[in-house]
């Protein structure tokens, strides 16, 4: 069998020799998007068999809460008839799966919802339709295979390859580990200057990191960095921020990510394959590549483009005030068989030193509307 990732690895070794080297931006973008080789065409990526475990997967508390955090932000946007709830990058769609389920404690708000799910797999697209079918009432179970009207509760879904493609109108939008997954862009600081970080071939068919031309930082509130210090740019997030601030109806979203909440310089891209680290270069295409979030500059650039932040917060501190403790409790009341399981999915999302504290909650709004549940 060929390795993993050796088709790619030779298309981007001619695109290099062709066009010179590339920034870690047009790498990223290429291991993860390419049409025929990219990561998110590949069809098992999620969960204890794929590449790496989310929230949602972890536990049905994390999708049941953020579904209730969304009826009560439904609330605070005055209760619009119809109010567009929008995930980017939903994986398997098992968080809004769970918020979908647990959103039925507020018909009225389930009723105004239709789902816009922006997702660029393939495999994820059909594995999603094949999710939310399966959690559909038995009279809405069509509903998920169009975006036609509603049956009964249970919203109209609708995919898309951007936000763009999100009709207009008041919107409530989740990303989990998402952001991560925006192609970044690395300087290095070397001889007094910032450089771009490029993408190069080696002699023996592989790839490595460069040095390439002179390079802007922007402002970075932090000391005059040290040879060889690393800064990381994510251009993505403008995009997004833009695509957002292009609507004109009010809307909330939150993101929940890997990362700090402060400045910081370094080196964050990394490659996961099998629940294990591995090169940026080891497996083109067959490993995922993320790099942390700067939730610093991010709020900077919400601000800049006009809409409002509240947060980041660590998501143990985000779950905490939305009640994780006492809905594990009900659970395992209900459930005594399990009872081990959900405590040990909760106890795993609540970790200070795992998942709650490296993951951060950032809630974006049009600035006029309240803060939003467990930011205030």
């Amino acid at each position: 069998m060929p390795d993993a990732g050796a088709g790619l690895l030779a298309a981007l070794c001619a695109r290099i020799a062709r066009a010179g080297p590339l920034t870690v931006a047009a790498y990223m973008q290429a291991c993860l998007a390419d049409a025929d080789g990219g990561y998110w065409q590949k069809r098992a990526s999620i969960g204890a068999t794929g590449d790496f475990i989310t929230a949602p997967e972890i536990s049905q508390i994390f999708g049941e809460l953020i579904g209730l955090w969304c009826a009560v932000v439904w609330r605070d946007l005055g209760r619009p008839a119809c109010v567009r709830l929008v995930e980017l990058g939903p994986g398997r769609a098992t968080l809004m799966r769970d918020a979908l389920r647990a959103a039925r404690a507020a018909p009225n708000f389930l009723a105004a919802a239709s789902v816009h799910l922006i997702e660029a797999s393939r495999p994820l697209r059909a594995l999603q339709r094949r999710t939310l079918a399966a959690a559909a009432p038995p009279a809405a179970a069509a509903v998920p295979r169009a975006a036609g009207a509603r049956t009964g509760a249970f919203p109209a879904i609708a995919w898309h390859a951007t936000i763009a493609g999100v009709p207009p109108g008041p919107a409530i939008i989740i990303a989990n580990e998402f952001l991560d997954a925006l192609p970044i862009r690395q300087l290095v600081f070397a001889d007094g200057e910032w450089r771009e970080r490029v993408v190069v071939a080696d002699a023996a068919g592989g790839l490595r990191f460069a040095l390439g031309a002179r390079a802007d930082a922007g402002p970075r509130a932090m000391q005059p960095p040290g040879p060889g210090t690393i800064c990381e740019l994510r251009p993505g997030e403008e995009v997004l921020l833009a695509a957002l601030a292009r609507r004109r109806a009010p809307l909330v979203a939150l993101f929940l990510d890997y990362g700090p909440a402060a400045d910081a310089f370094g080196d964050t891209l990394q490659g996961v394959l099998a629940h294990a680290y591995v090169d940026p270069f080891a497996a083109p295409g067959a490993a995922d590549l993320t790099a942390h979030v700067q939730f610093a500059p991010l709020c900077r650039k919400v601000r800049a483009a006009g809409l409002a932040t509240d947060g980041p917060i660590p998501q143990a501190e985000f779950l905490g005030r939305l009640g994780i403790a006492e809905r594990a409790a009900r659970l395992m009341a209900a459930n005594p068989r399990r009872a081990a399981e959900i405590e040990a999915g909760a106890v795993r999302l609540m970790s200070p030193t795992g998942m709650g504290g490296l993951v951060k909650a950032l809630a974006v709004r049009s600035p006029h509307l309240p803060q939003p549940p467990a930011f205030g």
